[in-house]
């Protein structure tokens, strides 16, 4: 009985950490998502220092002033990600299920006077998810994990110099998760169980932007985006072979913060002339912000109310370049490269975040039409091996140590129209 107390309490507190296991990116450190715009994916995000229409209220609104008039922009990713798994202990193989996502983007601008402009997004700031098999063998870390986010973001923009511009805004960021993982019950002769958190949250940040005119074709841009403290708020399900063990695995309600790391994104462009334009810049991301899982339970589960998990990730940084050739009135080609460290350190590196280091290839289109303007855009981006040797997971029956390898397919689509 004291044995199964204590095993109890272990798949209890190692379980419910699922918590803040968020899923995996797409092609952003962490958890983030910068799949913010077809054309701009085309040239890898390499659009901080130049405008590329409406979503430069994602990527630095200070360029509003460029856009004449009102223009209203809205598009979407497919993203068709595979992950793979290859233990080092068994030499078994797994692999994610197919699934298809689709962050998607809404931009609104508007030019008032040669001095003030003002914009509106609405976009999928972090997130993502990862499907696991039931069966794998770190199916006691995670198996499904989904978290989406929708950030609101009003932006002005005022036109200070004829070459310098600053813009400022709100983020107000609505968080939704639902995680999901197997609970280790064959120690007393039971089949797994399984365990389910479903919560969500709302958070309020702000975002800056400066552009700047050098001449001789040279313009700089630097963007920030605040920190964002979210209250997440839900419960923990479970689903038991039995009903005795209702009592030591109760389903509960629980809370507990997330903090989305602050964002600097700056860039440099060099406009060579009517028809090319080129970009090179950086990413920097603090996800010092995310040291540990700290959970605080509304009743006991195994006796315990509250439970920390270290999960002490770094800053991180992501460099890229990127450009547009205009070929005639209708077509501009878009190319671009990004490279990207990962966040996560080894001590805690787990399946739920299989973050690696990123390289991204990214070409697409641009094709106006009068007032409109389609964008396509297709990304590959594949992520560098990454190997687990580490005990998180291990005490609840499966550490899943092994090499992670993933590549991601993206393909952009967004129009935009000018009133």
């Amino acid at each position: 009985m004291i044995y199964m107390k204590k095993w109890l309490s272990t798949v209890a507190i190692l379980g419910v950490l699922t918590f803040l296991r968020m899923p995996s990116p797409a092609y952003g450190s962490g958890f983030g998502i910068f799949a913010q715009g077809a054309s701009a994916q085309g040239q890898a995000n390499a659009v901080v220092a130049h405008t590329d229409g409406p979503s430069a209220i994602y990527f630095n609104p200070a360029f509003l002033n460029k856009l004449l008039g009102t223009q209203v922009e809205a598009g979407t990713t497919l993203l068709f990600p595979s992950r793979d798994f290859r233990s080092s202990t068994t030499a078994t193989t797994a692999s994610t299920e197919d699934t298809l996502y689709y962050p998607s983007t809404f931009y609104a601008s508007h030019t008032f006077s040669d001095k003030i402009s003002a914009g509106l997004g609405v976009f999928n700031p972090f997130g993502l998810g990862t499907e696991w098999s039931g069966t794998w063998e770190g199916r006691y870390i995670a198996t499904k994990s989904k978290i989406e986010t929708f950030d609101i973001n009003p932006v002005v923009s005022y036109q200070i110099t004829p070459d310098l511009s600053f813009a400022a805004g709100l983020d107000v960021i609505l968080l939704d998760a639902s995680l999901e993982k197997k609970v280790n019950l064959t120690p007393l002769g039971l089949p797994d169980a399984n365990q389910k958190f479903k919560g969500d949250g709302t958070g309020v940040g702000y975002n800056l932007g400066i552009a700047y005119n050098v001449g001789h074709g040279i313009s700089l841009g630097v963007s920030y985006r605040s920190e964002v403290e979210i209250d997440v708020k839900g419960n923990v399900s479970f689903d038991l072979p039995t009903p005795q063990l209702a009592g030591t695995l109760p389903n509960t309600g629980g809370k507990t913060t997330i903090i989305l790391p602050r964002q600097l994104l700056a860039g440099v462009a060099y406009q060579a002339n009517d028809r090319l334009t080129i970009e090179t810049g950086f990413r920097w991301e603090d996800w010092r912000s995310f040291k540990e899982s700290k959970v605080e339970l509304n009743q006991p589960v195994a006796g315990q109310t509250t439970i920390a998990d270290p999960k002490n990730w770094h800053d991180t940084f992501a460099v890229n370049v990127g450009g547009k050739y205009r070929l005639n009135d209708t077509f501009t080609l878009l190319a671009g490269y990004l490279y990207g460290w990962n966040a996560v350190p080894d001590s805690t590196f787990e399946p739920s975040v299989p973050d690696a280091n990123t390289h991204l290839f990214c070409i697409g289109t641009d094709m106006e039409f009068n007032k409109i303007k389609l964008a396509v855009s297709y990304a590959y981006q594949l992520q560098e091996e990454r190997s687990k040797n580490n005990t998180v997971g291990a005490a609840t029956g499966g550490a899943a140590n092994g090499a992670y390898n993933a590549d991601i397919h993206l393909l952009g689509l967004s129009v935009t129209y000018r009133f």
